[in-house]
């Protein structure tokens, strides 16, 4: 049976915009290990089309319902630590 794992993701450390964490990814986990192609050296992968899909959702609700109903994956949630915004005024950095 396919994995896959919802998760929410992270804010880009070198963006100063939330952009990013608007949506919740479901991504499948790859079923086989990678592997050396023996022609070019590059890594590979048996089922490279399914590793290589990651679906946004608005909510993390949305992305267990299709999980569960529509496609009947095993999967985890990763829960997102909400980030706390500390508010403050310009004038503290001249104190």
């Amino acid at each position: 049976m396919t994995k896959a794992i919802i998760y929410k993701p992270t804010k880009v450390a070198t963006q100063s915009g939330l952009c990013g964490e608007r949506f919740w990814i479901l991504e499948f986990l790859p079923k086989n290990t990678r592997f050396k192609d023996p022609l070019m050296g590059w890594d590979a992968n048996s089922d490279m089309e399914q590793s290589q899909v990651r679906l946004k959702f608005s909510s993390k609700d949305e992305a267990v319902t299709y999980a569960k109903t529509i496609e009947g994956l095993e999967y985890d949630v990763l829960q997102h630590n909400d980030r706390k915004q500390i508010i403050k005024p310009y004038v503290n950095n001249f104190r």
